[in-house]
């Protein structure tokens, strides 16, 4: 028993560590929620980081042996999630987290789909195919954080996978440029030819007037699902907020830095600095906190 208490330990400090090495804003903002809530939250990132890389970080093996790696860690997941247990470095603290929080075993599935997605396809014809894999990749972290940070009711998961959406717009918004690069185009080839936006114009990088408005509807688009998801925040648990509402917060800031830009996705890969990130985290911490609290309160009192 001792035993296997120590390897849980050294699970997720694992993760715990991958979270610090591959986002510093990340790992800083977990460590703010209550405890057992942040160590959750590393097993989460570690998981979805361990997915992601497999595509990302390919190490010289061919399309075919990447899509058995996904298909290999999608059959432990579904052994770990019957048993309850794996001994796999990663697997091991997100299953432990999955069963406790109750998060469905389709969640992390129809992530590694997304990415088999991405092995097979580098480009989606309408917004709709576009919205599935955004949802794959990026819908599915969003209601999986949604029940490792807790809410109120059932309708928080509807904004969780909003915001994940969101996020991932913004995310294809910002990689444009990069993207081309690796012939890979997620702006979707209906709405580029609504603009008159050739796929040469995209991996040429030529930035033209219809490709600017291609890309101001994309951005507004993005805002859209970020309005659209606000109210979900309000559902989570009280001590969870600022971490939602932060991030959501820095991803509109890429989505402004586009803006300034004028749209324009060729002048080199927009972030927000780590200054500004961290004076939206604490701000976002006192106001959920600490202000959104009190003033309940004392509405409370008055009504």
């Amino acid at each position: 028993m001792e035993q296997s208490k120590r390897s849980m330990r050294a699970a997720f400090e694992y993760a715990r560590s991958q979270a610090e090495n591959y986002s510093k804003s990340f790992y800083l903002s977990s460590k703010i929620l209550p405890k057992s809530k942040k160590w959750d939250t590393f097993a989460l990132y570690s998981f979805c980081r361990y997915v992601d890389n497999i595509v990302d970080n390919p190490r010289g093996r061919t399309d075919e042996e990447l899509l058995e790696e996904v298909l290999s860690v999608s059959q432990e997941l579904r052994i770990a999630f019957r048993c309850g247990e794996s001994e796999h470095p990663v697997i091991k603290p997100f299953v432990d987290v999955a069963v406790r929080r109750n998060m469905p075993l389709q969640y992390p599935l129809d992530l590694l789909d997304g990415v088999k997605m991405d092995l097979m396809k580098n480009r989606h014809e309408t917004f709709a195919d576009l919205y599935e894999f955004a949802y794959r990749v990026a819908g599915v972290v969003g209601l999986m954080m949604a029940h490792v940070l807790g809410f109120a009711n059932r309708e928080a998961l509807i904004y969780a996978e909003k915001l994940g959406v969101a996020m991932q717009l913004t995310n294809i918004l910002r990689d444009v440029q990069e993207d081309a690069k690796m012939n890979r185009i997620y702006l979707p080839l209906q709405e580029m030819k609504e603009f008159n936006v050739a796929e040469d114009d995209v991996i040429r990088g030529r930035f033209t007037d219809d490709l600017r408005l291609l890309m101001q509807f994309q951005v507004d688009r993005a805002h859209r699902y970020f309005e659209e998801a606000q109210p979900g925040v309000a559902l989570l648990e009280q001590d969870s907020r600022f971490a939602i509402s932060s991030a959501a917060k820095i991803y509109r800031g890429i989505l402004r830095r586009i803006e300034d830009n004028g749209y324009n996705p060729f002048l080199g890969r927009v972030y927000v600095s780590q200054q500004k990130k961290m004076a939206i985290l604490f701000s976002e911490v006192i106001r959920t906190r600490i202000l959104q609290p009190v003033a309940e309160m004392i509405a409370a009192f008055f009504s």
